[in-house]
């Protein structure tokens, strides 16, 4: 079952405009209780962490240690995207930590002005 938390690599296109395009990590934030129904997945978008220079409020810095992934990843969580399951490989490419987790819902926050 995909659970939040879990990062998976997705394919994004196609897409429009200044959309993050091609295969990404995703990082899944929607809720369990959702992630188990016949819907879609929410995610944040996620970037190679050298493609960006600096750190806003809105994104999220881990470390290739921290979730498994073979590069440093900025999550960006103004890049919000809602995928159908099928877009997910059967197993995740890792996971983000409970303790950044609260980073991310922050910069969801932040980027959602809740």
């Amino acid at each position: 079952m995909i659970s939040r938390g879990q990062i998976y690599f997705a394919n994004l296109n196609p897409t429009q405009g200044r959309e993050q395009a091609g295969r990404r990590p995703v990082l899944v934030i929607s809720s369990n209780a959702i992630n188990r129904q016949p819907l879609v997945v929410t995610v944040v978008v996620g970037t190679d962490g050298r493609n960006i220079e600096r750190d806003y409020p809105t994104n999220v810095r881990l470390s290739a240690e921290e979730t498994g992934l073979p590069m440093d990843t900025v999550f960006l969580c103004f890049q919000l995207r809602s995928l159908d399951p099928s877009r997910f490989a059967d197993i995740p490419a890792g996971t983000v930590p409970t303790r950044k987790m609260n980073d991310i819902a922050e910069a969801l926050r932040s980027a959602l002005d809740l």
